[in-house]
């Protein structure tokens, strides 16, 4: 697997060439900034840390940063500044230390299933805390192996005792990062937190469809208000029609025209708010539970 991520793979295979310039540089250094300022940790490992891009920027923000990856050239890579922090490793082995935050960046989906389900329990013994993205539509990527589903992953943290922390928008890494925290309580008041989420979601949904709605009838009625003034207006010899009439029929029409045009829009920014998406997973959880 080592030879699968060498220098070919960094150049084509992640979106643009994975290189050091300055747009990968700031894109992690945001990331470090976030990290320390919203969960403060002391020591971070980032497990699949390529290049080390992270393990510098979080250095450079204060924070005891370390890497591993399992691709030797990656490591070759590693800034000479932070070469001690990071090794050549794989994670289906044990850690070799215990970290207040790991971090897994788009590394899991490469691993092959049983392996990957080996690495998650490697990374819950090493912490409690466990900042996770991993793409779930990227089939086309030749390495990615075990593409899934957030729920598949959320299932897997969640037999360590690890669940999603509810409160915490991990969204500046990738529109599915996910924190899974450990969690000693009982397991009702895991629940009672999804359903504190689950709840605001499901009414602002609704909303979102109330407004959908009412805007697709505005719309059909704004059409039917067109079609009325064109046939009206082909019915009636132009040159024959008062010059006042005629004038305020075309403003009728621009009007018309101009409130479709603003329908259409609004419709189309309900159907593409974060809200409306966040229905169909809504709607697949709530399946999913009642067969359960």
């Amino acid at each position: 697997m080592n030879s699968n991520f060498d220098a070919n793979y960094y150049a084509t295979s992640c979106g643009r060439p994975y290189q050091r310039d300055e747009q990968w540089l700031q894109f992690f250094g945001m990331i470090a900034e976030k990290i320390k300022r919203e969960i403060a940790p002391v020591t971070v490992l980032d497990a699949g840390c390529a290049f080390g891009f992270l393990v510098e920027q979080l250095r450079n923000a204060g924070l005891q940063a370390y890497g591993v990856d399992i691709s030797t050239y990656a490591i070759e890579q590693v800034h000479s500044s932070i070469q001690e922090f990071c090794w050549v490793g794989s994670l289906t082995e044990p850690l070799p230390h215990q970290y207040d935050l790991i971090v897994s960046i788009e590394v899991l989906e490469h691993m092959p299933k049983d392996q990957a389900e080996k690495a998650i329990q490697n990374l819950c013994m090493a912490s409690d805390d466990i900042l996770i993205s991993s793409t779930p539509f990227d089939y086309k990527e030749a390495t990615h192996w075990n593409v899934q589903v957030p729920e598949y992953w959320a299932e897997q943290f969640a037999m360590h005792a690890f669940f999603r922390d509810v409160d915490f928008d991990a969204s500046f890494i990738t529109p599915w990062a996910v924190r899974f925290r450990k969690r000693k309580e009982p397991v009702w008041h895991v629940i009672r937190e999804y359903e504190r989420i689950l709840w605001p979601l499901k009414k602002e949904n609704f909303d979102l469809r109330v407004l959908a709605s009412e805007t697709q009838n505005a719309l059909r009625e704004a059409t039917k208000t067109i079609a009325a003034l064109q046939t009206e207006m082909e019915q009636k010899q132009i040159n024959s029609i008062n010059p006042e009439l005629f004038t305020s029929l075309q403003q009728e029409l621009a009007a018309s025209l101009q409130q479709l045009q603003s329908i259409q829009a609004e419709n189309e920014a309900i159907k593409n708010s974060e809200t409306w998406r966040i229905l169909q997973k809504i709607s697949q959880f709530r399946q999913k539970f009642r067969r359960k």
